[in-house]
């Protein structure tokens, strides 16, 4: 059984009032992710800032990373995204012919082993991966580096599927988390989400220069190194979707009367 169903009514609560107190961005407008990137929202779409995305983070029982940018969801909450920029600098490209699947999903595999061990520490379930439900794949064109890891905690399958962003100055990491049994229908809704996707002026990967931040590692790296990451996210939908249903309040119920009432908006881009 998940940890969110079995929290006490205090803790479910406290989520609720979370969701309240987010200062969350309604669609359709332009959201900021950090001052290094923006997304526009269509209809129906919200986000929430970084320092919001952190405590969304801690109350769905995962460990921030620190270095959240932005949460972006449908009003449905049938998926949602999460949002990371990490500066390590401009990464070159040059392995995109070379990626080795198999190799990376060992690694991928061992760096969920020693996620497991943070989530022990917090009394939280620990994630077994699966397998891939997408081996990485590189568009040289836009930059873009796609894969989809396929997890279990305890009872429960979960699909993350991993973007990451290439930028002068780092990568976004994209994470959307979705049910395994609905991907094909989130996949198309996601990829035009992406669309509206954009690192601000001076940030793009066109835009590097020589004497700019180079980083230590390239494509491989940039899949292995998000085994933490992947153990921290798996499982999130059904742990938020849980504490909503223990809490007797239907998550698309919920999400609309909170937008009913004047949350924050910014006019569209």
């Amino acid at each position: 059984m998940l940890i969110g169903l079995a929290l006490a009514q205090d803790g479910q609560d406290n989520f609720k009032k979370l969701l309240n107190e987010v200062q969350w961005t309604k669609g359709p407008a332009t959201a900021n992710l950090g001052p290094i990137a923006e997304i526009r929202l269509p209809k129906d779409y919200i986000a929430a800032s970084g320092d919001d995305t952190r405590r969304l983070m801690e109350a769905m029982e995962n460990p921030p990373t620190g270095i959240e940018v932005g949460f972006v969801a449908p009003q449905t909450f049938k998926w949602f995204v999460v949002f990371e920029f990490d500066d390590i600098g401009y990464v070159k490209d040059d392995e995109k012919g070379s990626l080795d699947a198999d190799a990376m999903l060992a690694a991928i595999k061992k760096g969920t082993e020693a996620g497991n061990k943070e989530r022990a520490k917090r009394g939280w379930p620990p994630i077994t991966i699966v397998g891939w439900e997408r081996p990485p794949h590189y568009n040289p064109e836009t930059q873009n580096l796609q894969w989809a890891v396929r997890a279990r905690s305890e009872d429960d399958l979960v699909v993350n599927y991993n973007t990451r962003l290439l930028g002068r100055k780092g990568v976004m990491r994209v994470t959307l988390v979705t049910d395994p049994s609905r991907l094909p229908e989130v996949l198309p809704e996601f990829g035009a989400l992406l669309k509206g996707f954009s690192f601000t002026r001076g940030n793009r990967y066109a835009e590097w220069v020589a004497g700019d931040k180079v980083a230590q590692y390239g494509l491989t790296a940039l899949v292995v190194g998000g085994a933490t990451a992947v153990a921290a996210k798996t499982g999130l939908l059904k742990s938020l979707w849980k504490i909503l249903v223990a809490a007797a309040v239907g998550a698309a119920a919920l999400l609309r009367s909170l937008f009913g009432r004047g949350r924050k908006t910014e006019p569209a881009a």
